[in-house]
């Protein structure tokens, strides 16, 4: 008997439900209950039932029919569920529709989305700021500040960008704002966008000035400098 039953459950088959919804569904104001409702309604759904009555999904809850249809109508109201209205055949049909809900979901992740890449930017240019006053071993000026919020709002540089140019900066001995702006500037100009094209372009400036000192008569012991950007 225990076989039989097993085997009619597993004939019953699953109902697969998007995680977003039970990521989301406190966010968006819905409550315990009438997300639950809108499982039921899907489950009618997938099973080939598009308009469950009231009955029906009371019989499975713990509202009443009365209560169910409240609670659809709010749904309805608020945007999260939509009655559609035809014929086919010859006969009026009515069926639930959940693409508002979908759409909701799809709204609250993309706006969760935003803010996590807002919050993770955020935390890049504080991270900036520190970066900038450990390399210089005192707090930045007003103008200063007012300087790296330019290179990352209005240049649109990447916080990794600006450390790779701050570096070539150190590199150089030549730790100033105008010196970094420099290289910032001409980074753009050139079209350099990430860490690899910038340290590509440092790599060919070495290269190039290494061919022409091993071509000069004279032997040079003084170490490989960097590129000097305010001479180019």
């Amino acid at each position: 008997m225990k076989k039989y039953a097993f085997l009619s459950w597993i004939k019953e088959g699953s109902v697969s439900v998007p995680s977003f919804l039970f990521h989301y569904y406190k966010k968006m104001g819905l409550t315990d209950v009438e997300c639950m409702l809108i499982l039921h309604i899907f489950s009618f759904k997938e099973k080939g039932n598009d308009f469950p009555t009231h009955e029906m999904l009371a019989e499975r809850m713990v509202l009443t029919p009365e209560q169910c249809a409240q609670m659809i109508g709010s749904l309805v109201q608020r945007g999260f569920l939509s009655i559609l209205k035809g014929e086919e055949g010859g006969i009026y049909l009515e069926k639930y529709s959940l693409d508002p809900l979908w759409e909701r979901l799809f709204d609250h992740h993309l706006l969760e989305m935003a803010e996590r890449n807002e919050q993770r930017a955020k935390n890049n240019e504080e991270s900036l700021y520190t970066i900038f006053e450990q390399e210089f071993g005192r707090p930045l000026s007003p103008m200063e500040i007012e300087t790296l919020s330019m290179w990352i709002d209005n240049d649109q540089h990447s916080p990794e960008l600006i450390k790779a140019a701050l570096r070539e900066a150190v590199l150089s001995n030549k730790l100033n704002f105008r010196y970094i702006d420099r290289i910032m500037f001409e980074w753009k100009k050139k079209g350099i966008k990430t860490v690899e094209e910038a340290m590509a372009q440092g790599e060919k400036f070495r290269s190039q000035y290494q061919s022409r000192t091993n071509m000069e008569p004279k032997k040079r012991t003084d170490p490989l400098p960097f590129y000097n950007w305010l001479e180019n």
